[in-house]
């Protein structure tokens, strides 16, 4: 099934010296056909014992065109059960029910699904909606294909009543967890409800449509199912967006020709590549109606050239950028649209080489480069990698016999199967689900998390790495490496420096999470605002609800600096050389406080006294340029001294008293302390200290940078105005 199966305009076929003409896309089925198969009983007799029934002909077709070694006798039986098991049900368009089950096969099928997920797709419906029972379908066709059609059953709204859409789903979810097929089967399931929606009324439709919109194709990008997402968006386009749906399908009617503008260009890449010697296929892609009206939107007025795009496809990954360099090579390249997803595939699985050249004419083509395998994959996703577990069963034959339903089996020293279609963003999906026991923070988690349409990848610096949607935070990070630890994170380091939680990450970046020793450390209420994932928000607002207390505090309300003050005068001595005999006062400047042994530098201020500052502090320097001379000065016999440190920490209870108490065991008094108003969770201390020996300042502010939370302590740097 091509992903412009609802467009008006027809693929081109290959372009070359083999070409074989343009190539037809497979007829869609004709359903009131199978259903007359079906009131027929085209499975009667001994005549079709030996070969498929009439009405699942075109199945075991599409199937043989993917897996010809493929054994279809489970196909037959899978089809003679769902067939008796609904006869008598029609759907209410009036075709006999069976047409429903034929064609979600037939589209899992067409995209390549290996048998079991057909056998399964057949049944979907048989244990939800008919007698038959789920051990049945367990003894006569095995473990996996009952765990696919037992994941895709819905749940009874009698017994779950309005939770049973979002528990379904759920339901649904946790087995997608330990096989991808399962959703296979819903994508292809929820596309042939929606092409047969016509039928009900305005309201369901626009329901149904809303929630295709919102979870299952969001489901179908993340899954790499191109082929059922795109007609899912045409089709929810046409029921919700009725209006823009119309004049996109007379734009496309219009421009019927446009595609020979593509066609044209088309005939030149092949010519280029032919004479390069590179072996490729070159076809035209129309572009589907929720392309068109995107890009229409975006550039207005459309060009021939815009109603679709150029496919290339080769043998080899090596052939993907040999193409790109002959295109841009003999073609003007648009550098603005060159995009590599094969260097960095899509979290999708999605790869391919994106670029736009414009044609001497000045007509201008997207191009996107694949090989075949790439192309397959880009069309199926997750459908195109057949059973993720075959490879595990395999390897490990005994384990796999032992295996009471698929992804129980081993694979791995745990008793764990790896499972190599399972994506990041679907293990968090995953874990967060299990901590919303409530059906609507789910559904409305559900939906937030699937609206986070990219994904960035952030290393950890132990050398792992974190799967993350686009836009989320250093909270979001903690939460996913460090589970409820992450209450008591205390601050980030992003590629190196020290960062804000509120930091978005963006795709490479290095994180280092600083957590508190602090057991009872607990997030703030702002943390809220900068998590974008559920399972952050999920865990915090589980916390602050535990806590009311820390909920209602006034984490960073503005408030005066907090001033301590003692007493005491700094006991360093300092001598100043004067032409002009003794001086006034010889003081430490409170800008700098140097402290021995720093070198220093004098100026005589008002009042004939001395200000001394070490060399190179800002306020020296200015004076200097202002002209002021400087005067020598030493250094007394006392080691006595006063000096201001800084400490930069995150927010935290207790904080202050632990700083002073370090303070306090090294001996040193404080003179003054000023706290700032905290910012983005971190706090300024300033602290004016009265030393006993200045050999003890290094000691001292290794004891300070040792409390919890205080990642940096320095000498004041802060300017001062000059003293005239």
């Amino acid at each position: 099934m091509s992903a412009e199966a609802t467009n008006p305009v027809s693929e081109a076929g290959a372009i070359g010296p083999d070409a074989p003409g343009r190539r037809r896309s497979r007829p869609r089925i004709d359903l009131r056909r199978l259903g007359r198969a079906a009131l027929l009983g085209a499975t009667a007799g001994p005549a079709v014992r030996d070969r498929l029934p009439d009405a699942i002909g075109h199945v075991g077709e599409a199937h043989r065109a993917h897996h010809p070694d493929a054994d279809l006798a489970v196909l037959r039986r899978a089809y003679v059960l769902a067939e008796s098991s609904h006869r008598g049900q029609f759907r209410k368009s009036g075709e006999p029910y069976i047409t429903h089950p034929l064609a979600v096969t037939l589209i899992l099928a067409e995209l390549g699904a290996e048998t079991t997920t057909l056998t399964a797709a057949l049944l979907h419906d048989t244990v939800e909606d008919t007698e038959v029972t789920l051990d049945q379908v367990r003894r006569e066709f095995g473990a996996e294909v009952a765990y696919l059609v037992d994941g895709v059953t819905k749940l009874e709204k009698v017994d779950y009543g309005a939770a049973a859409e979002p528990e379904t789903f759920r339901k649904m979810l946790v087995a997608t967890g330990n096989d991808v097929r399962v959703m296979s089967i819903k994508l292809a399931d929820r596309l042939h409800n929606m092409r047969t929606l016509g039928v009900m009324r305005p309201e369901k439709q626009a329901r149904i449509a809303k929630v295709t919109r919102d979870v299952l194709i969001p489901l179908a990008e993340r899954l790499g199912v191109q082929a059922l997402k795109t007609e899912l968006e045409d089709l929810v386009f046409a029921i919700l967006h009725p209006e823009e749906y119309e004049t996109t399908r007379a734009l496309i009617a219009d421009n019927s020709g446009a595609g020979d503008a593509l066609v044209a260009i088309a005939d030149q890449v092949a010519a280029v590549l032919r004479d390069a010697d590179i072996g490729a296929e070159v076809l035209v892609r129309p572009r589907h109606f929720v392309s068109v009206h995107r890009v229409r939107l975006k550039r207005g007025e459309l060009r021939g050239s815009d109603f679709g795009r150029l496919l290339v496809l080769v043998a080899e990954d090596a052939d993907c950028y040999a193409v790109l360099g002959e295109l841009h090579t003999c073609f003007t390249p648009v550098i603005s649209e060159f995009k590599d997803f094969i260097a960095a595939p899509k979290f999708n699985l999605y790869q391919s080489l994106h670029t736009a050249v414009a044609a001497p004419d000045g007509a201008v083509a997207e191009v996107l480069i694949r090989t075949h395998r790439m192309h397959k994959v880009a069309e199926a996703g997750v459908v195109a990698l057949g059973n993720p577990y075959a490879a595990a069963s395999a390897e490990n034959a005994e384990a796999a016999e032992d295996a009471e339903r698929p992804g129980s089996a081993g694979g791995s020293e745990d008793g764990e199967r790896v499972d190599p279609t399972r994506p990041g963003w679907l293990s968090r999906l995953l874990d967060w689900q299990e901590a919303t026991p409530d059906p609507d923070t789910f559904w409305t988690s559900l939906h937030a998390d699937l609206a986070q349409d990219q994904e960035v990848t952030v290393f950890r610096t132990d050398g792992g790495t974190l799967g993350l949607p686009a836009g989320a935070t250093c909270v979001d990070a903690a939460y996913a490496q460090h589970g409820e630890a992450a209450h008591g994170c205390l601050g980030a380091r992003v590629n190196g420096r020290l960062a804000p939680l509120s930091t978005v990450l963006h795709d490479g970046d290095t994180v280092q999470l600083l957590l508190a020793q602090d057991a009872t450390s607990g997030p703030s209420p702002q943390w809220l605002a900068h998590a974008r994932t559920p399972a952050a928000r999920i865990a915090i607002t589980g916390w602050l609800q535990a806590h009311p207390e820390a909920a209602k505090a006034p984490a960073a309300a503005p408030r005066p600096p907090a001033s301590v003050t003692a007493d005491r005068r700094s006991g360093t001595r300092l001598r100043a050389d004067l032409p002009d005999g003794p001086a006034g006062a010889v003081r430490p400047a409170g800008c700098c406080t140097p402290v021995p042994p720093d070198e220093i530098t004098g100026f005589v201020v008002r009042g004939g006294s001395v200000t001394v500052h070490r060399t190179g502090c800002a306020s020296a320097d200015t004076m200097l340029r202002l002209g002021r001379d400087p005067v020598t000065v030493h250094w007394g016999d006392t080691a006595e001294c006063r000096v201001t440190l800084v400490a930069e920490s995150f927010g935290r209870p207790r904080l202050l008293a632990d700083l002073t108490e370090a303070i306090a065991a090294e001996g040193v008094a404080v003179v003054s302390a000023t706290v700032e108003p905290p910012s983005e969770q971190r706090v300024r201390h300033t602290y004016t200290l009265q030393l006993p020996d200045a050999a003890g300042l290094p000691a001292l502010m290794r004891a300070m940078r040792d409390v919890p939370g205080v990642y940096d302590v320095s000498r004041a740097k802060h300017p001062a105005s000059p003293e005239l």
